[in-house]
């Protein structure tokens, strides 16, 4: 089962960073009106254009890892916990209204 969670975790990590670069090129483009750049070695963009776009798509890179680790590790907690564990979880949470 923790191999189905890391796999799990690694296909929404990588569809998460797909969006995330996704909405990263659609903002650029929407706030400069150019293409974003695709490679920083390209001596046409401007250095502190690629240095911006680079920054933002490793900080949101970042982020998505955080995220998709933080998750696929509770997931991991929630299967390897006992029915009784997991009854004491809800209700300290204040979700015994989940429980049947």
């Amino acid at each position: 089962m923790n191999i189905l969670i890391r796999l799990l975790s690694i296909g929404a990590s990588l569809a998460a960073g797909a969006v995330a670069r996704k909405a990263l090129e659609a903002g650029w483009r929407n706030r400069t009106g150019s293409e974003p750049p695709k490679d920083a070695g390209d001596l046409r963009i401007s250095l502190p254009g690629a240095l911006v776009f680079a920054l933002a798509a490793a900080a949101a890179g970042a982020v998505i890892q955080a995220f998709t680790q933080r998750l696929g590790r509770q997931a991991t907690m929630r299967l390897e916990q006992t029915p009784k564990e997991c009854r004491k979880t809800t209700t300290a949470k204040g979700l015994d209204h989940l429980r049947s």
